[in-house]
């Protein structure tokens, strides 16, 4: 026998749709047997603007070896911090 699914409520905003997703279940509201496997790849994470204080020397540093990298130096900073989170990560397993 298949199960009813409920209707999906409309969201005013992402918050409100989070806030319902982390309590929900998806089953109810979701025939996970008829879905399809895609990809986005054009798709940009979230990003949120922080403000962070470096000593000087840190950020010339910082400026020296993304120039060496042909990349900017915030960028460098977030690939730097991405593959230490990642490597700390796999260390605590």
């Amino acid at each position: 026998m298949m199960k009813k699914l409920k209707k999906i409520p409309k969201f005013k905003t992402e918050d409100e749709e989070r806030k319902f997703w982390s309590k929900a279940d998806s089953t109810d509201y979701v025939d996970w047997t008829k879905a399809k496997r895609v990809s986005f790849p054009k798709l940009k994470p979230s990003t949120k603007t922080i403000s962070i204080r470096l000593p000087e020397h840190l950020i010339e540093g910082l400026k020296a070896l993304a120039n060496k990298r042909d990349v900017p130096y915030q960028s460098l900073i977030k690939i730097i911090l991405n593959e230490r989170i990642d490597e700390e990560l796999r260390n605590r397993i």
